[in-house]
């Protein structure tokens, strides 16, 4: 199996002002001139995390859809980002995955932020979902999914692990910036995989200031890469899946794990 080349985007938002952002990331998608398999924008990168469906939801058919489906076609490689979507009378915040065809999957968050009013405007996703790209398989969640460790809980599926990559798109503030770090790497040991976290930087439209501390961690819990705090940052990874292969080979902890089931 090759590696996956992936790349981070950690950046400040414009609070709620849709083509501000979109043409902010598209300067620095551009610029990306690595080769890269993947590129990961953070949550709700069209408007921050503004829990203001009326002025921020989109159609899946809307402008900030169009722009992630243009990224993925023209740079010829997959982009992921969160966006609050409208579908019927309910609101998602969905993560969308494009691949350069312009097909996609889905993800809504499924841990609606208790602190905030999304728990009460956004309607809960319900699947998890796998999504395959060059062979690896990726496990997508949203911010605070990374404090549900069953939500996230890799298995074992017909003698193969359910997934390979586990990847966290957020607006974390870093008054809980220890937390984001520590469970980042609890999430990759406990899960036997590579797993991204990318995060945003600055201060958000209720005065919540975020660092980012964007991070790629092995299988092992090792560090692979963390963005210096408060910087704008685009940054490719390497991920090995031999090194990951050969390591859950020498150190089988997931045929102990406990079976379950998720309801």
């Amino acid at each position: 199996m090759e590696d996956l080349n992936i790349t981070l985007i950690q950046t400040s938002l414009f609070w709620e002002e849709r083509q501000k952002n979109l043409d902010h990331f598209r300067s620095l998608i551009e610029g990306i001139h690595e080769p890269t398999d993947l590129i990961l924008l953070p949550e709700v990168f069209n408007h921050g995390f503004s829990i203001n469906p009326e002025c921020c939801a989109e159609p899946m058919e809307g402008a900030s859809m169009q722009f992630l489906r243009e990224m993925a076609e023209t740079k010829k490689t997959a982009v992921a980002a969160t966006l609050l979507i409208t579908e019927g009378e309910s609101y998602l915040n969905r993560l969308v995955f494009y691949y350069p065809d312009g097909t996609f999957l889905t993800y809504d968050k499924r841990h609606l932020f208790r602190l905030s009013p999304e728990i009460q405007r956004i309607k809960k996703g319900e699947e998890r979902t796998i999504i395959p790209l060059k062979g690896w398989k990726l496990m997508p969640m949203i911010c605070y999914d990374l404090r549900f460790p069953v939500w996230s809980k890799n298995r074992i599926r017909e003698e193969d692990y359910e997934y390979d990559l586990l990847v966290y798109l957020a607006n974390w503030p870093v008054v809980r910036s220890f937390a984001w770090k520590a469970l980042m790497v609890a999430r990759a040991i406990e899960n036997m995989a590579y797993t991204a976290g990318v995060n945003r930087v600055g201060k958000d439209g209720n005065g919540m200031d975020h660092t980012g501390d964007s991070m790629v961690v092995d299988p092992q819990g090792k560090v692979l890469f963390q963005a210096e705090q408060g910087e704008e940052i685009v940054k490719t990874v390497a991920l090995n899946f031999e090194e990951m292969k050969k390591f859950r080979e020498s150190f089988p902890f997931g045929l102990d794990w406990d079976s379950f089931t998720i309801h």
